[in-house]
Order: structure tokens, then sequence, then C-alpha cells
């Protein structure tokens, strides 16, 4: 999709809900993150896990915030023009992802503002409430993004000339 096809800062609305898609988390997934970016031995084995504080072989936090920002790209920000993150504040795991567990959520666009020094550039915030399948809270976020403004040239109502 090119760019001037994608939705831009004039197409997008505060509160809009952007459900996201969903991912079964599955013990080779984890341990093979775990392996890479967080070997800690309840995400790496089994029976050290069920022992743990988790109960069980849980997905890295990292992890859940990585398939995390992929569910919103293939549900969201692959159709918007984006000009990449701000940053994250307010990051919760509230419940580990335990093997087996699906991971599903939602986003809300909590806030959009037009750019002051770069008219070219909006701000849109995204308020996420992810999921496991028992409807438990498993991470919660707000992501800052940027995202093109398609007539930077335009006033918008409200804003100051």
């Amino acid at each position: 999709m090119k760019l001037k096809d994608r939705l831009h800062f004039e197409d997008l609305e505060e509160g809009t809900i952007i459900q996201l898609g969903q991912h079964t988390i599955t013990k080779d997934e984890i341990i093979n993150f775990a392996k890479e970016f967080d070997p800690l031995p309840f995400h790496l084995d089994e029976e050290v896990a069920k022992k743990s504080l988790l109960g069980g072989l849980a997905s890295s936090g990292w992890q859940t915030a990585g398939l995390t920002l992929r569910m919103l790209v293939d549900e969201f920000l692959g159709k918007i023009a984006s000009m990449g993150g701000l940053g994250f504040e307010n990051l919760k795991w509230k419940k580990p992802l335990m093997m087996g567990d699906t991971l599903t959520g939602k986003v809300t666009i909590a806030s959009l503002r037009r750019s002051q020094s770069h008219p070219e550039k909006a701000v849109m915030v995204l308020d996420f409430d992810m999921r496991n399948q028992k409807n438990q809270q498993v991470m919660t976020m707000s992501l800052a993004n940027l995202v093109a403004v398609r007539h930077p040239e335009e006033t918008i109502e409200g804003e100051n000339a």
C-alpha cells in the first residue's frame, strides 16, 4: 500500500477502538525467544517454571509486547501513514502470558494532535488493553506514534492560524 493510500491524521478520530487479532503462544516460541532475549529459567524450562512464582512456562513480558506490536501493525499501523514511534508509557504486565494462552486485545486512539512545530506531523497516543482467552488483562500501555498529515498547509478547525 502506497503512503498516499494510507489513512492520515485527518482520517483518524479520538476514541476509535481497534480490535487486534489473536495469537496463541507455543512452547517453542517461548523458549526460542527466551534463549535469545530473556534467558531466565522460568522462560526456558517447564519443570523449573512449574516451581516458580509463575506456576508454568511463561512468555517474557517483552515477548508479549513484541507480539502486541505485531498485532498492531497487522490490524492498524500497516494501514496508516505512520512515521514511527515516539515511545511508550505506563507499560504494565498484569498477568503472565502462559504457554497455550491466546493473546488478544484492543487499542483505543486516546488522543490526536497536530505538531505545532512540524505541521506535516501529528502525534497519536494509543492505549492498549491486552488480554488472554479467559479475558484476564495481560498487559497495558500507552504508545505515542507520529502520523503524517495529508494536507499540512490547511488549518484544522480549532487550531490557531
